[in-house]
């Protein structure tokens, strides 16, 4: 066999190993790495103005969320208030490991940038650089451990919110046209108490509602949570 013809035969040998070996490897990854959902209309008083998604994605002990929302208040045809936010969060061991989050409150432009060095979390906003305690946890509704938390870090203010948490009772949600058998509680936060609902078998994070400006009311109608399996698996189990 020619020499050249050897050398190409070998060069296609060993690509196609470079490339089985990548598979393999994104493949295995892949299996490593699980996510939830949820996505959320939001509705002022009665009236859809937006949207809320979360995407949780797990790898080991890390915890990875991607949160955007969008909200469009029109009056006469006109927009009238205009709420961006997009958000990225690292999770470890049931702490913030690092936030990047970006705010457009009707044209006001807000960021919270944070990382957790050895001894503490350092945060950066527009009210000036700050550092927290080195466990800090965000208002991450998606994870029912911040029900047990003190003070929770608002992503769109940068503020370390003093927070306190009741159980109100059992309840009631509809997702999907179905009726979830739930558990309400209400959160106190600095601008105002935020109803959280919950399922009752796995506290999935079901629903919210919230004081908006003007006596009006901010609710979160689920579209989509992640499946009762799923979430047992990542977070029913170990919700730190």
């Amino acid at each position: 066999m020619p020499r050249q013809l050897r050398a190409v035969r070998a060069a296609i040998v060993l690509g196609t190993c470079l490339v089985a070996t990548a598979a393999a490897t994104l493949s295995n990854a892949a299996a490593n790495t699980r996510e939830l959902e949820w996505q959320f209309g939001v509705l002022l008083d009665d009236k859809r103005i937006g949207y809320h998604n979360f995407n949780v994605s797990y790898d080991g002990n890390q915890r990875v969320l991607e949160t955007e929302a969008k909200f469009d208040v029109k009056v006469l045809f006109l927009t009238a208030f205009r709420y961006r936010h997009s958000n990225t969060e690292i999770w470890n061991d049931g702490c913030l490991a690092s936030i990047d989050a970006s705010t457009n409150n009707n044209g006001d432009q807000l960021e919270v940038i944070g990382r957790r060095d050895d001894g503490a979390f350092a945060l950066r906003s527009h009210n000036g650089e700050s550092e927290l305690p080195k466990c800090v946890q965000s208002f991450a509704y998606w994870n029912p451990a911040i029900l047990e938390s003190e003070r929770l870090l608002n992503s769109q203010t940068g503020e370390y919110e003093d927070v306190s948490v009741n159980f109100e009772g059992e309840d009631e949600v509809s997702v999907g046209g179905k009726s979830v058998d739930a558990l309400r509680y209400r959160l106190s936060a600095k601008r105002g108490d935020i109803t959280l609902w919950y399922a009752s078998d796995d506290r999935r994070w079901l629903a919210l509602e919230a004081p908006a400006k003007g006596g009006r009311t901010i609710r979160y109608e689920p579209l989509a949570v992640p499946e009762p399996q799923v979430f047992e698996e990542l977070v029913a189990t170990k919700t730190g």
